[in-house]
């Protein structure tokens, strides 16, 4: 079902579950740039409340938008929990939407239950080992094909090839690795570059200190869940989570970015623990 932000952007929504005693959920999406993949997280709790999921502006299915914020999305988060009828939400996100999950509880307290943090970033210079992991696990030929398709018009067929060696690498089961980023890579839907570009930039120019001194000042609890097998080190999610007053963190064994994919039954008993 679409809603219309204050601003006139329109928001692709889909609600499952019913709403029960247990805090309504709502799921945020990573890219930047991308849009809602998450019905399978959405599926591990509906039993026990009702979950929001949408596109993020000039994402997806939703409307086009130029202005790109993080004040601006964490704000859409809020007017789309006030249309849903709930006083309180509790946020999970999924990499970037890590990142907007906390952004929102800090900058709404009043309204946030809590957050999961799943598969982010966390703080301090994280793209170098990061970088050099992703070079690790592919090919010369892979590196090579990946320069090539960046930056350059693409054939679907290429746009396809370009995502698939673009995300692939934060698998942390090999063997499946290329068949998942091919499934992620088929959608037909278009990435929004501006909105990454744009985002990105913003978060990337906020010092440290900043986004821990935001960090401290969120009252809700924060549950970290992090795949041991991803490429984003756990080192600097673990510096952002000691600036949290409270929060418990899950390191999951051989799981990468996308930890429900290798070890669902694991993301599922701590998100139902969360919520519970």
């Amino acid at each position: 079902m679409p809603f219309s932000t204050s601003d006139g952007v329109r928001l692709w929504t889909a609600t499952t579950g019913t709403t029960t005693s247990a805090p309504p959920v709502v799921i945020l999406h990573g890219g930047p740039g991308l849009w809602d993949d998450h019905a399978v997280l959405a599926d591990m709790l509906d039993d026990l409340t009702v979950v929001h999921r949408f596109d993020q502006r000039g994402c997806g299915r939703s409307g086009p938008s130029d202005e790109q914020t993080m004040a601006r999305l964490a704000q859409d988060i809020d007017e789309l929990r006030e249309y849903w009828g709930h006083q309180r939400i509790l946020v999970i996100g999924h990499s970037f939407g890590a990142t907007l999950a906390l952004t929102y509880a800090a900058s709404y307290p009043d309204h946030a239950a809590g957050v999961v943090y799943l598969g982010g970033v966390g703080i301090g210079d994280w793209h170098t080992p990061y970088y050099a992991e992703v070079a690790r696990r592919m090919t010369p030929a892979q590196r090579d094909r990946l320069e090539a398709l960046t930056g350059s018009s693409r054939t679907w067929d290429e746009e396809i090839e370009f995502r698939v060696l673009s995300w692939f690498t934060s698998h942390a089961d090999r063997s499946m690795a290329l068949t998942w980023a091919g499934e992620e890579a088929a959608v037909d839907l278009p990435i929004n570059f501006h909105a990454n570009r744009a985002l990105a930039g913003e978060m990337n120019a906020w010092p440290d200190e900043y986004v821990a001194g935001f960090a401290a000042t969120i009252s809700a609890s924060v549950t970290f869940i992090h795949g041991d097998g991803d490429p984003r080190p756990v080192s600097a999610v673990r510096d952002l989570a000691a600036h949290i007053p409270h929060h418990t963190f899950h390191l999951l064994p051989s799981a990468g970015h996308s930890p429900w994919r290798e070890q669902p039954e694991l993301v599922r008993e701590v998100l139902r623990a969360t919520l519970r």
